[in-house]
């Protein structure tokens, strides 16, 4: 039976994802990822490998193409950026993503740092900590209005929590007419959601489109007093351009569950700056998401190794599957 190489941190061996797998007759490799790594571990990791459940490896063609076993990837979560697809695809590899696995555990995690940025719980927790006994006051959500930047699986749970604590909530206007039915938010043009929103909330994929899509340019078109919120990708925000907004106060601040490098480096534009707070990935990794990832994404790479993957990218682009290319 095949090979399968684990990433992702959270599956360990003799889990319950592991047995699933060991089950059907699969030999299990973990490698699992925390933090960056060379191609070159990555590529002896895949060696002799049929199938990979995958965190957020950098799966480059460089690297596909030193995996000639390799046939089907599945990441345990929504966003495939590291991946290239088009690699893939002409490789015969099939590729798949879980969309919505963790959509609940984001839109909570969204509400989570709403509440944070409104209240400045973050000051106020450091400020005791340091000894003080700060007694600033915040905001309520209450009357604000929350700008969605996309309409995926976490922003559409997103939005009827909003309302819940009384928000107004606008979402920006690319989304297609199907979805907009009896939807708990306002449809408007993404100029119109920067200038209206006091938050502004992230949920969009990476894509070369989406890359700097909040730029110094969108970030003056916000209101002085507004937040914005990330928890979609990094590299859609620029950084440096985020740093000097909320130093200069053209913005009032940030939580970010993403960055351009992960883990955050010592030297990032990011690190010292008052009204910025940057978290470690966490939005989607509750018990409850690492579950149904874990075992969801198991079940995809055994249909996908099998020629039936329900989630999968490309598989409707491969025009040889990768045993072909190897017969």
């Amino acid at each position: 039976m095949p090979t399968i190489l684990i990433t992702t941190d959270y599956l360990t061996p003799g889990d319950e994802v592991d047995k699933y797998l060991t089950g059907l007759g699969f030999t299990t490799r973990h490698d699992p990822m925390r933090g960056p790594r060379r191609p070159e571990r990555l590529i002896a990791a895949l060696a002799g490998v049929e199938g990979a459940l995958i965190a957020n490896e950098p799966m480059s063609e460089h690297v596909l193409r030193q995996a000639p076993s390799l046939r089907a990837v599945v990441r345990t979560g929504v966003g495939y950026d590291s991946v290239d697809v088009p690699a893939a695809t002409r490789l015969g590899i099939s590729v798949s993503n879980l969309p919505g696995v963790n959509g609940n555990a984001v839109a909570e995690y969204t509400i989570g740092l709403l509440l944070a940025l409104a209240r400045r719980l973050v000051p106020m927790a450091t400020g005791v900590a340091a000894g003080r006994w700060p007694r600033q006051d915040g905001h309520e959500l209450r009357g604000k209005t929350l700008g969605l930047i996309g309409w995926g699986a976490a922003a559409r749970r997103v939005a009827p929590l909003a309302r819940a604590f009384g928000m107004t909530v606008l979402c920006t206007s690319g989304v297609p007419e199907a979805l907009r039915a009896a939807a708990p938010a306002r449809f408007v043009a993404l100029d119109e959601l920067l200038r209206e929103a006091d938050f502004v909330s992230v949920h969009t994929a990476l894509t070369d489109r989406t890359r700097h899509l909040i730029d110094a340019a969108a970030l003056a078109r916000m209101k002085p007093g507004a937040y914005l919120v990330n928890t979609a990708r990094g590299p859609i925000v620029d950084e440096a351009a985020l740093a000097e907004a909320v130093r200069a106060g053209r913005i009032a601040g940030a939580a970010l569950d993403v960055v351009d490098v992960e883990p955050l480096p010592p030297d990032s534009v990011l690190r010292g700056v008052d009204g910025i707070t940057v978290y470690s990935h966490m939005a989607g990794q509750t018990a409850e998401a690492r579950r149904d990832a874990g075992l969801d994404g198991a079940k995809e790479l055994v249909a996908a190794l099998g020629g039936h993957p329900a989630s999968s990218v490309n598989a409707h682009l491969i025009a040889q599957p990768r045993e072909e290319h190897r017969a």
